[in-house]
């Protein structure tokens, strides 16, 4: 009988998404960003759940309001890739008898104030004891019926985009990242986007969500993929003075090191100067061109600053492996 890792977590989803139920009212269920269900003639709810692990997530000596930031945080990243807007959350402590209050109000200041942040409200939950410190995160949210984006959807030939600078998790980043909330509502309401997912387990991982969801292919332009300051800065990753060349580390970096959460998206190619255009007026966060959806289906290549192509073997993060 296999066990957990000798799947792999995606594995493990297709055989366990095997055996739920479903109603007619689930537009969209696993293995999207957020389940959607119909809401009524004007709406969709979006829904999502995730969980903070101590040692797994966070360390034990992490400061209590990043905690808290990160475990609602990555449902409101969620939320944004699907360009929703934010309603309500429960959250679920799970901590040792032992745990200070004190810690656990700091970790509730800090979830609180980026739910306030985005309109989120939280509205209820459980407590119970457990051996670790854990935060579990159910959000709602909605969007105008029938517009939600979703990992499917993309087509071939559209550019894809990713906000923001990828690589800078291992430098804190992945506790103090800026859910892009704004942006996702943006791309949905003005119908720019084809599909999107959030940029949590890595580019590597979850372009392949995209692509596999989409059915198509990928190539990635390799001096394109915007790498964070932190990681071009760090020692053994000098970044050479006049080329454009990357190190291959600071690369892999952007590619794997996952917990970015910033947004991947597809856009049309006949669309994509306006877009970027309208991109440029509305946000001061970069939203740089990294490559193309192509008709290779489920294949994506690297493709270096002299055409060169190469099957992307790198991973980002994934459970049980």
């Amino acid at each position: 009988m296999p066990t957990l890792k000798q799947l792999g977590e995606r594995e493990v989803i297709r055989r366990l998404a095997r055996l739920l139920p479903s109603r007619r009212d689930v537009r969209a269920g696993i293995g999207h960003d957020v389940a959607v269900v119909a809401g009524g003639a004007a709406f969709d709810w979006l829904l999502k759940s995730d969980a903070v692990l101590e040692g797994r997530h966070f360390r034990a000596d992490t400061p209590a309001r990043w905690i808290g930031h990160k475990a609602v945080g990555r449902v409101l990243s969620d939320l944004a890739a699907a360009g929703g807007e934010p309603c309500w959350a429960l959250v679920d402590l799970v901590a040792p008898a032992r745990t200070a209050v004190a810690r656990v109000e700091g970790v509730y200041r800090g979830l609180a104030a980026l739910a306030r942040q985005h309109g989120l409200a939280i509205v209820g939950g459980d407590t119970t004891e457990g051996p670790v410190l854990e935060l579990h995160v159910f959000a709602v949210g909605r969007a105008p019926r029938g517009t939600a984006l979703l990992r499917s959807g993309a087509r071939p030939g559209d550019r894809l985009y990713v906000t923001g600078a990828l690589g800078g998790s291992r430098a804190g980043r992945h506790l103090r990242f800026a859910p892009r909330v704004a942006e996702g509502q943006w791309l949905r309401a003005g119908r720019w986007a084809t599909a999107a997912i959030d940029l949590s387990d890595g580019l590597a991982t979850d372009l392949g969500h995209l692509v596999e969801m989409s059915r198509v292919g990928a190539e990635l332009f390799a001096d394109q993929i915007p790498i964070a300051r932190t990681v071009l800065q760090a020692p053994g990753n000098p970044r050479r003075k006049g080329t454009r060349r990357r190190p291959g580390a600071a690369l892999a970096h952007a590619l794997c090191d996952g917990e970015d959460f910033e947004l991947l998206f597809a856009v049309p190619a006949r669309r994509a100067a306006s877009f970027e255009a309208a991109w440029l007026n509305k946000f001061r966060l970069a939203a740089t061109c990294i490559g193309a959806l192509t008709r290779r289906t489920g294949r994506i290549e690297l493709v270096d600053a002299r055409g060169r192509r190469t099957p992307l073997r790198g991973r980002g993060f994934e459970h049980f492996v």
